[in-house]
């Protein structure tokens, strides 16, 4: 067992600044190469108090004002304009930080594309749904609509 310190949120494993215990590979083939943890040292104690002071200057403060942020997400559809063919298949695919802009020129919340979680990949027009992690215990499934601009 690898003990890391997480430098971005992981689905499933843990937010940024915790410590957590991975299987070896799952450290040295996954979570290491794409910068999502650093191995876990005495020094390193010092990164892991800076991590979560970030994190906490960039979350939602309370459960309460994450319930209104949700709310205010899913009244409305989010248009994202994506070059596409006459068959409507788009030229790449819809990412998450169009999404986060998206969302952000709606003039509904700000959210950080890291929270946003798209179950298949986007690469084609029509409506979708995708998920944003607002809180620990709020999420927020937002419908997106992709055009051909």
């Amino acid at each position: 067992m690898a003990k890391l310190i997480l430098t971005h949120e992981v689905t499933g494993l843990g937010e940024p600044g915790d410590v957590v215990d991975v299987k070896d590979g799952y450290a040295r083939n996954y979570l290491v190469p794409r910068n999502l943890a650093t191995p876990w040292s005495k020094g390193a104690e010092s990164q892991v108090s800076a991590i979560r002071k970030a994190r906490k200057a960039r979350e939602i403060a309370s459960l309460d004002d994450a319930k209104a942020a949700r709310d205010s997400l899913q009244a409305k559809a989010v248009v994202v304009t994506a070059k596409a063919g006459e068959s409507g298949r788009l030229f790449g695919a819809v990412t998450t930080g169009d999404i986060a802009d998206a969302v952000a020129a709606a003039g509904t919340v700000t959210v950080d594309k890291r929270k946003i979680e798209i179950g298949q990949p986007i690469k084609s027009t029509g409506s979708y749904t995708v998920s944003v992690r607002l809180h620990p215990e709020v999420s927020a499934n937002i419908a997106v609509n992709v055009v051909a601009g």
